[in-house]
């Protein structure tokens, strides 16, 4: 896919790995000059060094202070911010409880970054855009903040929350000239979800078939799949859409299944 974000300055948090490295590389492929956000600063300096021009940054969304200091930083150098998007989050694996049990210090760990840090960052980044009357902010939520699963309470209620946060910043940010948009991936192949989709433990594959049967595709999406919606909504040729949730998730939240019952 291709669109003309020459000369744009980008920032990607969660920018180190996964699907916000997917992101990073298509908006460095697409001529955008990309900030490489990431708690893992020297992860975020490896993938900035394979993309032109691109520059890595020390990023907690979790922590007010840490934001304001790294995006004054990217004003002060470049004059401007063009793109944010808002990748960064997490979710639980050592918990997969249901509500009564979820511990609050994980649901606590998962919205502080999830909604709470989306939050903070857009805060941050919005004054600048307000200041230039113009930018475009794209979400990441989930496919579970459409449709929820169990055992992740608090995942799934930071993504529909992201959802609808979305919404609001759309239609107070819309007459200063910043779209709002949002993107839900279904499942999603990463290097950290490699081993569960194509692991040969027996448990593994019994996980990944009854994974698979809520996707009508048969199949999980490629971090690059998950990368071209958010160039869409970055795409100049964009300009008029804002406050919309774009789900890629190959037809999860339609309600197929693969199965007959």
């Amino acid at each position: 896919m291709r669109v003309n974000l020459s000369g744009e300055i980008a920032l990607v948090t969660g920018g180190a790995r996964g699907i916000g490295q997917a992101i990073a590389t298509a908006f460095s492929e697409n001529g955008a000059k990309v900030i490489v956000a990431d708690i893992d600063v020297e992860a975020a300096a490896k993938v900035a060094a394979e993309l032109p021009g691109a520059e890595p940054l020390r990023m907690d969304v979790a922590s007010p202070d840490e934001v304001k200091t790294a995006v004054d930083a990217i004003v002060r150098q470049h004059g401007r911010l063009d793109i944010l998007v808002n990748n960064a989050g997490l979710n639980t694996l050592d918990h997969r409880v249901t509500v009564e049990e979820f511990p609050l210090e994980e649901w606590d760990r998962i919205v502080a970054v999830d909604l709470r840090g989306l939050f903070i960052v857009s805060k941050q980044c919005s004054q600048v855009m307000v200041r230039q009357k113009r930018g475009r902010i794209i979400n990441i939520s989930s496919v579970l903040g459409i449709v929820p699963a169990r055992l992740q309470c608090a995942f799934v209620a930071a993504k529909a929350g992201v959802i609808n946060l979305t919404r609001a910043m759309a239609i107070e940010l819309a007459g200063r000239g910043i779209a709002v948009n949002c993107v839900a991936p279904g499942s999603t192949v990463t290097d950290s979800t490699r081993d569960l989709f194509y692991g040969t433990s027996a448990v593994m594959q019994a996980n990944v078939r009854q994974l698979i049967a809520h996707i009508p595709m048969g199949r999980p999406a490629e971090a690059m799949e998950i990368a071209h919606a958010v160039l869409f909504f970055a795409a100049p040729e964009s300009s008029y859409t804002t406050g919309q949730v774009l789900s890629v998730d190959g037809g999860w939240s339609a309600g197929g299944f693969l199965r007959d019952f």
